[in-house]
């Protein structure tokens, strides 16, 4: 009864808080307030039997809690720990997964393609975050800065010497690399919310800078006209070059996949870690701060300046409104919801945030409520992402003439 009483009550906190969204609408054309109230018995109905699903979670998540104090943490059994690690699941489902990224253009619709293409430049955008977020826990809130550098450099440097889109992908991650460099330089000992800050600013400047440089950056009016990606010369219709485009984010991927993983596993990735965990520690043991942040900084502005080239190629026209503090966030979030660290649950968490909003297009109204209510969950339930980054741990082996004494 207590239950019931309580499901009530938050049914009838929601029907208030949803009513003008929910409920009232305004049709300016006609002047008129349509009322419906329809939707709001849905809200009480959803929210009386969701606070039932939500009280049975929250206790599942509080025995869960117990059982791994118990146990001395999580004994790493789980699907997704065995999916990664078990190579009878793992194989089967990798040779999946490739067979339908191959196909995915042959199948689906050019729509459903470019939609695709942007999300796996989100993709690269997360990893090459989770480079100076994830594994050196260095802040950026501008992140997009470098995006838009990448972006930028291609469109001006074909637009006033003509190079081509294959000579400017290594440039314009080497101008975001030298950027990342120029912004880490004066930060090297802020922290907290200091760092962010001065990452915020940096990412609003450069976005003033577009917007204001109009003698070189053509201002408000950005940049039109650029290039698509090229293949030995070969003229494409929008339906090849999109396909074209598509098979090419798909090796961006696989490339930055296989980078960012040897970087993790490498001594920097360690130096990395060791920054993030404690900088102090990591000092004293001799590690050098300024170089280990400076790397972090441009290894992961790299990768932003890169996929910003393949950005302004996919879309043949950007202006300063591409590049705003919005994209910073969904970048960071897609690090945070995916797990500090974890290559795979970044990719997964882009995926998710990148294709929910533009699948949710038939919910135009209620899409971003949707999009905040399961950020919202996932950091209840899954505080630390969707595929938490499993530590390697070492354990001592007594040598086996020991053992067969024992």
């Amino acid at each position: 009864m207590k239950n019931i009483k309580q499901s009530l009550l938050i049914a009838a906190w929601f029907v208030f808080l949803t009513f003008p969204l929910m409920v009232v609408k305004v049709n300016t054309l006609k002047h008129l307030v349509e009322w419906r109230w329809l939707n709001m018995l849905w809200v009480a109905l959803g929210a009386f039997f969701l606070s039932f699903i939500w009280r049975w979670a929250m206790e599942r998540k509080q025995l869960r809690s117990k059982a791994d104090e118990e146990s001395g943490g999580e004994d790493g059994t789980g699907l997704g720990h065995r999916l990664l690690h078990d190579p009878k699941l793992f194989r089967p489902a990798l040779v999946g997964l490739a067979a339908a990224a191959l196909l995915f253009p042959w199948v689906l619709d050019v729509y459903q393609v470019n939609i695709m293409v942007l999300a796996l430049i989100f993709v690269v955008l997360g990893l090459g975050l989770n480079i100076t977020v994830g594994l050196a826990g260095l802040l950026d809130l501008g992140y997009v800065a470098f995006f838009a550098v990448g972006a930028y450099s291609y469109a001006l440097i074909n637009q006033y010497y003509g190079l081509g889109f294959w000579t400017c992908l290594p440039v314009g991650g080497i101008i975001g690399a030298f950027l990342g460099v120029v912004l880490g330089f004066p930060i090297l000992r802020l922290r907290g919310d200091y760092l962010a800050i001065v990452t915020l600013g940096f990412g609003s400047i450069a976005k003033i800078v577009i917007e204001n440089w109009e003698d070189f950056t053509n201002g408000a009016k950005g940049v039109a006209n650029i290039p698509r990606p090229g293949l030995f010369g070969m003229e494409m219709n929008i339906d090849a070059a999109t396909t074209y485009t598509y098979y090419l984010m798909l090796l961006m991927v696989l490339f930055t996949i296989f980078v960012t993983n040897r970087l993790k596993d490498s001594r920097i990735g360690r130096a990395w870690m060791a920054l993030r965990e404690d900088e102090i520690a990591c000092v004293a043991m001799g590690v050098d701060m300024a170089r280990t942040k400076l790397s972090a900084y441009a290894f992961g502005a790299f990768w932003a300046g890169a996929v910003g080239v393949i950005f302004a190629a996919r879309n043949t026209y950007i202006n300063p409104n591409s590049f705003t503090f919005m994209e910073s966030a969904i970048v960071l979030s897609i690090v945070v919801l995916g797990g500090m660290g974890s290559i795979v649950g970044v990719i997964i968490a882009a995926l998710v945030l990148i294709l929910m909003p533009e699948y949710l297009r038939a919910f135009a109204d209620y899409r971003m409520l949707v999009f905040g209510a399961v950020m919202v969950l996932m950091m209840i339930f899954r505080p630390q992402g969707l595929i938490a980054n499993v530590r390697k741990t070492y354990a001592h082996r007594k040598p086996a003439a020991e053992e067969n004494n024992g």
